[in-house]
C-alpha cells in the first residue's frame, strides 16, 4: 500500500484532513501489528509531509500529465501500448554517440570504448514473482545475460539491484540473490556490484518486491536487428519460457512446469555461436521475449525497415511439450508470450552450419521465416496463406486475473493524444534545464 499516494489521492478529492487520517491510521493498522496510537502518529506525519511537499512549485516539481494509467496503456504489458510508450521514451532520449542507440529498439545498447563494442543490458524481475524471490532473481539474470549475448557480446559482468517493501521479510534479498548467482555462477559471469533499497522507503506498506539485473559484455562483432537484410533467413531454438512461463504456471495452480524454465540452454546454445567461425556471418540476432514471437517479429520489421514473414508449421514443435500443453490447457495463445527462444537471421547459405553449432550445444534449431523487401510488417503463414501478425495490445493473458484485466479500454487513438503531450512536455523540459545548466557552466 502507497500511503503518500493515498492521502494524495484522498486530497485531490477534497476529503477533509482529519478524515484522511483517520482512515489511513485505519489501513495502517490493518496491514501492520501497531498500537493505536502509533498508528495515529504515522497518518499524522504523512499527512504532514503530503502538505508540505505541495509547496514545491515550478519546472522540476512538476510534470505535464497524460492522463493516461499504465495500466491503462498497456506499459509493460508486451503489446502495442507498451511497444508505443518505449519509442516515446527513446524520443526522449533522443540521438546519442551510441553504436547502437535506444531508438533502435534492439535487446540491448552497445557503445565503443579502447577499441571494442560494448554492450550493456538491464531487464526487471518479473512483477509476479515477489513472493518467489529466487525465480526472481534467476529469470532477471538469465534474460539480461541473453540479451547482451545476442548483441554478439561475451558477457563480461552483472551488476543487481532489488528493492523490498517495508514489511517484506529481510530473507527476500537473499533468496533473491541466489537465484542470480545460480546463473551467474553457472554461466562463469560475475556479479560485482549492486544495490539493496526498500520500495518507497517508509512510504510504502507491505512485502513487495521488484528489482533488475544488468549485465555488461564485451564483442568484436555485433548483432542488432537493423542489420537483417531481406533475403535472410530466421532461425529459431526451443524454447521453454523464464519469468513468463514461470508466473503462468504458478498463479494457474500448475507448478511442476516451472521446473521446465530453469535451464541455461539458450545462453549455451548463443554461447556456442559466439565461439564459432559462424558468428561473422550471423546478421542479427534476438530472443522471444517482448509480447512473444507476434512481439518480436513486429519490432524485427519495424527495426530493420523490412518485410518479416513466418511460417507456422515448425513453431509448435519449438515450444517444450510440458509448457505447450499448459498453454493450450489454459487457452493462452503461445506466440504471444515469452518463449526465450533464441531467433537468429543470417544468409541461406550459414542456416545449417548455424543450426548445426547450435544443435551441438544440445538444443535444436529450426528455419521459421524469412526477411524480405518491402513496408515494415510481420506476418504469419498458415496453411500457404498470410495472416496479420501484429502485436495486440497486451501479450497473451496468461494468469486469470490479466484475463479479468485484458479487457476492451479506453481508445488507444484518444490516449496516444494524452501519451504524445506527455512525452513533448518532458523533451521541453529537458532542453530548457541544460540550457540552464549550459549557462551556468559558462559563468
Amino acid at each position: 500500500m502507497d500511503v503518500e499516494g493515498f492521502v494524495r489521492r484522498l486530497r485531490a478529492q477534497g476529503t477533509p484532513g482529519e478524515e484522511i487520517q483517520a482512515l489511513l491510521a485505519d489501513h495502517v493498522r490493518r496491514l501492520k501489528p501497531v498500537s493505536g496510537e502509533y498508528a495515529a502518529d504515522f497518518a499524522r506525519a504523512v499527512r504532514e509531509e503530503v502538505e508540505l511537499s505541495e509547496r514545491a512549485k515550478g519546472d522540476v516539481f512538476e510534470f505535464t500529465p497524460a492522463g493516461v494509467a499504465m495500466g491503462e496503456f498497456g506499459v509493460g504489458s508486451r503489446g502495442k501500448g507498451d511497444f508505443y510508450a518505449h519509442r516515446k521514451i527513446a524520443e526522449i532520449i533522443g540521438h546519442t554517440t551510441a553504436a547502437v542507440g535506444v531508438e533502435e529498439m534492439d535487446d540491448g545498447g552497445v557503445v565503443t570504448a579502447g577499441g571494442k563494442w560494448i554492450a550493456v543490458t538491464v531487464d526487471g524481475m518479473h512483477s509476479r514473482l515477489s513472493d518467489y524471490p529466487f525465480l526472481a532473481g534467476f529469470h532477471a539474470t538469465r534474460a539480461t545475460l541473453r540479451d547482451v549475448c545476442v548483441m554478439g557480446a561475451r558477457p563480461v559482468a552483472l551488476f543487481s539491484d532489488i528493492h523490498v517493501a517495508d514489511d517484506g521479510d529481510v530473507a527476500k534479498i537473499f533468496d533473491y540473490t541466489a537465484g542470480v548467482t545460480a546463473v551467474s555462477e553457472g554461466m562463469g559471469v560475475p556479479l560485482v556490484a549492486g544495490s539493496t533499497l526498500r520500495i518507497g522507503g517508509d512510504m510504502v506498506l507491505g512485502t513487495r518486491m521488484t528489482g533488475c539485473v544488468g549485465a555488461v559484455g564485451v564483442a568484436s562483432h555485433v548483432t542488432p536487428r537493423r542489420a537483417s537484410a531481406p533475403g535472410d533467413v530466421i532461425l529459431m531454438t526451443t524454447g521453454s519460457g523464464g519469468g513468463t512461463i514461470a508466473t503462468a504456471a504458478i498463479y494457474s495452480g500448475i507448478p511442476d512446469v516451472v521446473e521446465r524454465t530453469l535451464n541455461l540452454d539458450f545462453l549455451r546454445a548463443v554461447q556456442a555461436l559466439l565461439g564459432s567461425d559462424i558468428l561473422g556471418e550471423i546478421h542479427a540476432m534476438t530472443d522471444v521475449t517482448n509480447g512473444g514471437l507476434r512481439g518480436d517479429a513486429h519490432e524485427m520489421a519495424a527495426t530493420a525497415k523490412a518485410r518479416i514473414v513466418i511460417q507456422d508449421r515448425h513453431l509448435r514443435n519449438l515450444v517444450d511439450p510440458a509448457v505447450l500443453s499448459m498453454l493450450d490447457r489454459l487457452q493462452i495463445d503461445y506466440l504471444g508470450v515469452s518463449l526465450d527462444a533464441l531467433l537468429v537471421v543470417a544468409p541461406p547459405d550459414a542456416a545449417d552450419r548455424i543450426i548445426r553449432v547450435v544443435g551441438d550445444a544440445g538444443v535444436p534449431m529450426e528455419e521459421i521465416g524469412r526477411v524480405e523487401k518491402g513496408s515494415p510488417a510481420a506476418v504469419l503463414v498458415v496453411n500457404g496463406r498470410e495472416q496479420d501478425f501484429t502485436p495486440r495490445f497486451r501479450e497473451s493473458a496468461y494468469t486469470p486475473l490479466k484475463k479479468v484485466v485484458d479487457r476492451a479500454g479506453r481508445d488507444f487513438e484518444e490516449m496516444r493524444i494524452g501519451v504524445d503531450r506527455a512525452a513533448t512536455a518532458a523533451v521541453e523540459k529537458k532542453r530548457r534545464v541544460l540550457a540552464r545548466l549550459t549557462e551556468s557552466g559558462r559563468r
